[in-house]
């Protein structure tokens, strides 16, 4: 009998090959990522014009035009994703990545997508938002039979209208989903100029739960998730968004966890420009500093960047910016921990008691930690330790950042005067 578990452990020793060139000789070779980092947006070099997005922490996919159709190729495979150094997973996921790669296109291209499944069991692809025909859809068992393992399967229709997507399995859909099976989908407008904007981030948000020293997510998780991530990275292995001074910035984001996201932008108000449905009318988008992301959403925000400097852009539930945390931990606020530590050590060599003055001293002190495994609070800023996790990265604007060259500026040089000082009694001058 195939249990989970042996399930799981196929996956986790299974490298591909379970598609023979032969099979695959007829469809077009899958791209492999080349690695954590956000990759530079794939400009169109054939097919309708459109203004690429910059996929966090990842990449677009190729294609090839062919019969008047965009071509593409998923395949379905394990594959290991570093969430921030020091931590890597085994995770489901397409063309070597989890999420997989973003699927851009533009409003009317006809696609074609072979999708290879190099997985130990059957899956499909669900296009979620996307308007198409039933026999399309990706629900195994109702609209499609499943892909067996080894087979390739091929989707086509037309998009017919521009917006933000998702991709994912409707296949053993709680066990794919929570190993990091998914993906984004951007249909551009036809007319390039219409919702331009100068930078256009794109980035899924997703959860798992990974023991401390475990490397395989457990599948049966349903809200008590430890990992909180953005496109499977967790700070400090998330990417900054780096913009320049006076762009117009998109953010798009998609929701496929098992809870709600207010997801915050420090520094600035933005438009809800875009959700589930399409562009929202400029006469009724609204404000906002947080927006709430509700499961299987999607949304897209804008705003102009004219405050320079950098900006936290995190998830505002505490625990979601937060690494490896273990939730039957005790309050000890308070508690005199003096002289008990000496003789715990007695008995348990190396026991370290934490929480008397609050949670930052886990985050100061160096700490055993089991392999494979990230402190809770991490990362270094320019005035000290951050103290974050999860799903947490910094906005950059600048204004020396060159149009075409937006790698990371380093940290933001505060002008003088500017910066948050210890009050000494006496009124300096400005």
């Amino acid at each position: 009998m195939l249990t989970r578990r042996r399930f799981l452990g196929a996956a986790a020793l299974l490298g591909g090959g379970l598609v023979s060139r032969a099979a695959q000789s007829a469809v077009p070779e899958a791209a492999v990522q080349a690695g954590p980092a956000t990759q530079p947006p794939l400009v169109p070099r054939e097919g309708r014009p459109y203004n690429p997005v910059v996929t966090l922490n990842g990449w677009s996919a190729p294609w090839r035009m062919k019969d008047g159709r965009k071509e593409f190729h998923l395949v379905a495979e394990p594959v290991v994703r570093e969430f921030a150094p020091g931590m890597t997973a085994n995770l489901w996921g397409y063309n070597g990545a989890s999420p997989g790669p973003t699927i851009e296109c533009v409003e009317g291209d006809k696609l074609r997508i072979f999708v290879t499944n190099k997985l130990p069991e059957h899956t499909t692809i669900h296009w979620h938002g996307v308007l198409l025909p039933n026999g399309m859809d990706g629900v195994g068992g109702l609209t499609q039979p499943q892909i067996p393992a080894g087979k390739t399967y091929v989707y086509e229709f037309q998009m017919k209208h521009s917006g933000t997507f998702m991709y994912h399995p409707h296949a053993d859909e709680m066990l794919q989903m929570a190993m990091g099976m998914h993906g984004f989908i951007v249909v551009h407008p036809k007319n390039p100029a219409q919702h331009r904007v100068d930078r256009d981030f794109v980035f899924l948000i997703n959860a798992f739960d990974i023991e401390p020293g475990a490397a395989t997510p457990k599948v049966n998780t349903m809200l008590d998730f430890n990992l909180w991530a953005w496109n499977s990275r967790v700070f400090p292995g998330i990417d900054p968004l780096a913009v320049r001074t006076g762009d117009r910035v998109r953010i798009r984001m998609g929701n496929l966890t098992m809870t709600n996201h207010p997801i915050h932008l420090h520094g600035y108000n933005f438009e809800v420009t875009g959700t589930d449905g399409g562009w929202v009318p400029k006469g009724a988008r609204w404000p906002e500093v947080t927006v709430d992301m509700a499961i299987g959403q999607m949304r897209a925000i804008e705003f102009d960047a004219v405050y320079p400097g950098d900006w936290a852009f995190h998830c505002h539930k505490s625990h979601h910016t937060m690494n490896a945390m273990g939730h039957d931990v005790p309050t000890l606020i308070g508690v005199d921990h003096r002289g008990l530590v000496q003789k715990i050590n007695r008995l348990v060599p190396g026991y370290m008691l934490m929480g008397e003055r609050g949670m930052a001293d886990m985050g100061e002190m160096e700490m055993d930690l089991p392999e494979n495994t990230l402190p809770m609070m991490t990362g270094q800023g320019p005035f000290g330790p951050i103290e974050m996790g999860g799903m947490f990265t910094v906005v950059k604007v600048r204004d020396d950042i060159k149009p075409g060259n937006y790698t990371d500026p380093g940290w933001y040089q505060h002008p003088e005067g500017t910066v948050a000082r210890e009050w000494n009694g006496r009124q300096e001058k400005p």
